[in-house]
């Protein structure tokens, strides 16, 4: 039984500059009686990182650090049996993810991370869900600002709908921040690989199957003026909808129809233009290694902006929900999205899972599947804000 184990959450990639504002939010915000430790290659830093931790809450003083290293796989395994939750920031997820859920699916631990590639994820489910499922490991992906306002806020506006009937939600992203160094390097490394993007895909597909008598699916259709609050929209080619929609096939409360359209909303035609030939243009020099590697040296893994800079940054997603006559439009909001409020959302799904009493799940689950109205109530009280603007 993982309640024997001597930790409730373990925190690998401590070192790192958002396993730091983890580790930083999980020692005063953890709740009472949490047994945690943080996990990492270097013992230096991670005591670097204990001391600023202590310095929050003086009961972190003593924080056990554990050996981990993704090149050592008994070091992986020993800190997988030692937990009931293992959270993990250490990304490239595609290149040095995969020892850490192998060994969390074995040994029957929760496992959460903030992982946005689409990649990872659906490799995983081929090779590790059905082992989950047999050891009870609740193998929980993008726990950070991917996919959790998203998936969260769309199942927010689901139940206040009618059931038993199509649903149709479209979700408009306005968001003001900075990308991290991982996000960068893990937004190339998926360009440079959409041929294995699509080949994970599908044999997850032909695992996956479809939920019997009844369908659930990413909308194509295009909205070059956003449906709320004005201005201009762009498709969002992000892990996000893929999660939503799997959140709609694992849970009958999204009705026998069930579609989800995911979009950036701006302000003016210009900048939705110059977003769009952005992309273009990173898609294209992902492809060539020289550009590759100037594009990777631009921002390394664990650099971020600093504590004001990130005070200044926010988002919001507004969704607008329809079905059976009736529309309601809800807003889920916050602020520094890529760092503050990722480490936010990232601890508080470790501590779900670890303390809440959650519905019954196991195998590769979605926040919405796993965790629900726990993790939303969590949310609102750590200052993340889910609120209906029209309608119920």
């Amino acid at each position: 039984m993982t309640a024997d184990r001597p930790y409730d959450i373990v925190l690998f990639g401590a070192t790192g500059f958002t396993g730091v504002l983890t580790a930083e939010y999980l020692a005063e915000h953890a709740d009472p009686g949490t047994r945690w430790a943080l996990a990492g290659r270097n013992q230096e830093k991670l005591a670097a990182v204990r001391d600023r931790a202590a310095a929050l809450n003086p009961a972190c003083a003593d924080l056990p650090l554990l050996h981990a290293d993704t090149t050592d796989a008994a070091s992986i395994e020993d800190v997988a049996r030692s937990a009931r939750v293992v959270i993990t920031t250490v990304g490239p997820y595609v290149q040095y993810g995969e020892p850490v859920v192998a060994a969390c699916a074995r040994a029957g631990t929760d496992y959460v991370d903030l992982t946005g590639e689409p990649t990872f994820v659906d490799r995983m489910y081929v090779k590790y869900h059905q082992e989950a499922v047999r050891s009870g490991a609740r193998i929980v992906h993008a726990c950070g600002f991917d996919s959790i306002p998203h998936d969260l806020g769309a199942y927010f506006t689901v139940k206040r709908l009618p059931e038993g009937v199509p649903l149709h939600v479209e979700g408009f992203l306005r968001v003001r921040g900075d990308a991290s160094g991982g996000t960068l390097h893990s937004a190339v490394g998926i360009f440079a690989d959409t041929a294995g993007m699509l080949r994970a895909e599908r044999e997850r597909r032909r695992l996956e199957g479809r939920p019997e008598g009844r369908t659930v699916r990413v909308s194509r259709r295009p909205t070059p003026k956003a449906r709320i609050g004005g201005g201009w929209t762009l498709p969002l080619p992000t892990i996000d909808p893929q999660i939503v929609v799997r959140s709609a096939a694992a849970l009958d409360r999204y009705g026998p129809d069930f579609t989800y359209g995911h979009y950036l909303a701006v302000k003016h035609l210009a900048t939705a233009a110059g977003l769009a030939a952005g992309s273009g243009a990173l898609l294209a020099l992902a492809q060539l290694p020289p550009a590759r590697s100037l594009l990777l040296r631009a921002r390394p893994p664990g650099d971020g902006p600093s504590a004001e800079r990130r005070a200044r940054n926010w988002f919001s997603v507004k969704f607008v929900g329809e079905g059976g006559g009736e529309r309601v439009v809800t807003e889920v909001a916050g602020g520094d999205p890529g760092y503050t409020e990722t480490a936010r959302m990232l601890a508080e799904s470790a501590l779900c899972l670890a303390h809440d009493d959650l519905p019954d799940t196991a195998g590769q689950v979605t926040t919405a599947t796993a965790m629900g109205d726990a993790l939303i109530d969590r949310l609102v009280r750590a200052g993340i804000t889910f609120r209906v603007l029209e309608g119920k």
